[in-house]
């Protein structure tokens, strides 16, 4: 058998990303054949991809990418806020954005087959990055926007993004809203696109309240009135007021600037994720039994 040199696990480990100790022993395997070597990681890495892919991962990062006219913003899981950190990690949140927006996959299956600046698949780069790291990795969920006007994007460390579509207005506006929208988290930009169930929800509930003031029903039917216009102000973006200077409207703002919001997504990692509660005491006390 070939000895087994540093310079053909160094070689290895970067054809694969993968520890050195599993290259060293791939190439043990593989009596020194590299390549034979790299074909037996990658297909232990699909295999270690499987085991992990049940684990709630709900930790991660955002991450964006623009070029020109076309945007892309992408949330990836993890199932710790250490490997949300990983060098590795971030390199690939990065290298799906820009995935996302060159090749206009329709979804995240699609996305999954589109080949990486590194030649990697999208797949392949995330089972190589599972065996590295050790826990389940997903690629969530992305949008993509391609406009004739600009588009802006403002994330909060690597935990919330925010892509805008601007028509009009300055680079500054567009940040300052993008900010706006990370802070306030407004559901949809005007009153005429708040989901009428969402709104018929609201409605009975306040209706309920106001029912129990005893009060005249057409008086009641004001009160409600009067709690729908607050509500559509407080979860619309041009109803808000603007973090930066409260006493202006993000719509206000807007028209002075001679500009408009055409749309805005806003990604928070794990948002919507049911979290597993760890006993971490109890698995101590249940393996001290053992």
């Amino acid at each position: 058998m070939a000895e087994i040199s540093a310079k053909m696990v160094a070689e290895l480990r970067e054809a694969t990303g993968l520890g050195m100790m599993e290259c060293k022993k791939a190439l043990v395997e593989a009596e020194g054949d590299i390549k034979k070597a790299e074909e037996l990681l990658r297909i232990k890495s699909g295999a270690k991809a499987g085991k992990v892919a049940g684990r709630t991962a709900a930790e991660g990062a955002i991450a964006q990418f623009i070029a020109g006219k076309v945007g892309a913003l992408v949330e990836i899981n993890c199932e710790t806020d250490f490997v949300g950190k990983d060098d590795g990690f971030v390199a690939f949140t990065k290298a799906v954005a820009q995935a996302v927006a060159e090749s206009n996959a329709a979804d995240v299956e699609a996305l999954s087959a589109v080949k990486l600046a590194s030649g990697q698949t999208v797949e392949e780069a995330r089972k190589a990055l599972i065996s590295k790291v050790g826990e389940n990795i997903s690629v969530r969920r992305f949008v993509r926007y391609e406009t004739p006007d600009a588009l802006s994007v403002y994330l909060h460390g690597s935990k919330i993004g925010v892509l805008v579509e601007l028509a009009g207005g300055d680079d500054a506006l567009g940040k300052d809203i993008a900010m706006h929208i990370a802070a306030s988290k407004p559901v949809c930009v005007s009153k005429d696109e708040v989901p009428a169930e969402l709104l018929e929800k609201e409605r009975v509930i306040y209706a309920a309240q106001a029912a129990e003031s005893g009060k005249p029903a057409n008086i009641v039917e004001k009160m409600v009135e009067g709690r729908i216009v607050k509500y559509l102000a407080e979860v619309t973006l041009l109803g808000q007021p603007f973090v930066k200077n409260p006493d202006v409207t993000v719509e206000k703002l807007l028209a002075d600037k001679k500009a408009s919001i055409k749309r805005f997504q806003m990604f928070v990692v794990g948002e919507g994720i049911e979290k597993k509660v760890v006993d971490f005491a109890a698995e101590v006390a249940a393996a001290a039994k053992v």
